[in-house]
């Protein structure tokens, strides 16, 4: 699968963008690509990069083969730099070193292209410094800034590149780049289900409390598929006890809504019986409807509570 599609696939609307951009020469002098980890902002930086040094431009993309683009690729071309943080920020001597190197010509061509990592995490020294250089640039030069917390750049600083919004992933997509990170497939589809966000996907399944609450909601789901009344107990027994906190409620109602779907999409798949699609469509339903008594202040207990007993007993 080459580059250009799977930029295509990530970002449609940014890879358009900025291929109009180079067809018509009109690149702005810093960019800052703004988003999730995981939505492509590296690979935008580094194929700008190769679009700029490229010697053999193919149907408007790098062709990956020339020997700018390779050293591109390894981080080895002289013209184009990558500053990310020194432990845990930038620190202002990173920006002025930066700054020593914009003032110098292009060591093969006059252009110049520079990547700064999680700019979020300059010091407020190093974004002043950054800041006084996106005032006065010197010489060609390309700037690219990527963060995934635009509120944490600087206002002054954000005026004067071109803010480019990476969307969230789609399902598919998300999926795939958690696999792709060493989730295994089925957690990552469960993953999807609850964030289309990488980074919190991410969080999630290092949290070990969240891997326990799978577990026992996995359960309290297989009891009820099953009919089974011990779904009533189990909510004393195991829910209450693990889900206290408001979010940790929310999330159980969002783990057992992902199973129900998933159980309704293969059923569908399956060309099950019609009242058997009906009635996991109605548990659906009964989810959602139980997640709105709880939202308004019925106790999580109680609602849970009564959600088994009208799965189970729906005539009740």
């Amino acid at each position: 699968m080459n580059e250009a599609y799977v930029l295509n696939e990530q970002q449609p609307l940014l890879y358009q963008q900025l291929q109009k951009s180079f067809e018509h020469g009109r690149l702005a002098h810093a960019y800052l690509f703004e988003g999730d980890t995981g939505t492509g902002k590296k690979e935008f930086g580094l194929w700008m990069a190769k679009h700029i040094f490229c010697t053999n431009l193919t149907e408007n993309n790098p062709c990956n083969q020339c020997n700018n683009c390779l050293r591109i690729n390894e981080n080895e071309h002289p013209d184009v730099l990558r500053i990310a943080p020194d432990g845990q920020t930038i620190k202002v001597d990173q920006i002025r070193a930066l700054k020593a190197e914009f003032s110098k010509s292009g060591v093969e061509t006059a252009q110049k292209v520079f990547l700064i990592e999680q700019a979020d995490k300059m010091s407020i020294g190093a974004a002043n410094s950054l800041l006084k250089f996106l005032e006065e640039p010197e010489g060609k030069v390309l700037a690219i800034l990527e963060t995934t917390s635009l509120a944490k750049i600087l206002p002054t600083i954000q005026s004067r590149c071109q803010v480019l919004h990476f969307q969230p992933l789609v399902k598919e997509k998300l999926v795939h780049a958690l696999v792709e990170s060493g989730i295994n497939k089925n957690t990552a589809n469960l993953l999807a289900e609850l964030t289309n966000s990488f980074d919190k996907a991410v969080e999630i399944s290092q949290d070990e409390w969240f891997n326990e609450a799978r577990e026992i909601t996995q359960q309290w789901f297989d009891y009820m598929i099953k009919d089974d009344l011990q779904a009533f107990v189990y909510v004393q027994k195991k829910m209450i006890k693990l889900f206290k906190e408001k979010d940790q409620q929310a999330l159980s109602f969002d783990l057992l809504l992902a199973y129900y779907r998933k159980q309704l999409t293969e059923s569908v798949a399956e060309e099950q019986l019609k009242r058997v699609i009906e009635q996991q469509a109605q548990r659906v339903e009964l989810i959602l409807k139980a997640r709105q008594k709880w939202e308004a202040n019925v106790s999580f207990q109680s609602v849970c509570e009564q959600l088994v007993i009208r799965m189970i007993h729906p005539k009740t």
